[in-house]
């Protein structure tokens, strides 16, 4: 999914990370391209791509791990981002 919470309301981007776990749950394999943060915070797995995006992207794997190892880490690109996912 290509940041499906684009748009969406709060509790409606709750909604939608129920039905992303179901789909976990029943053996899924999902992929999310988000930067929701209540929506990283549910992932199994984070690998952020980098260090800018589209035409200036150069592609390189900046972060890869769990939310957890990502709080754990002090720096993301020069951005600290664990006090965003809530990690503590």
């Amino acid at each position: 999914m290509d940041e499906p919470t684009t748009g969406l309301h709060r509790s409606d981007t709750g909604h939608l990370i129920e039905i992303m776990e179901r789909l976990v749950d029943e053996g899924n394999t999902v992929v999310v391209i988000e930067h929701n943060t209540d929506v990283m915070r549910q992932a199994d797995w984070i690998i952020d791509l980098g260090p800018e995006g589209g035409t200036q992207g150069a592609g390189r794997v900046m972060f890869e791990g769990t939310p957890r190892d990502l709080f754990e880490r002090e720096r993301v690109v020069d951005e600290p981002i664990h006090p965003r996912l809530g990690l503590y």
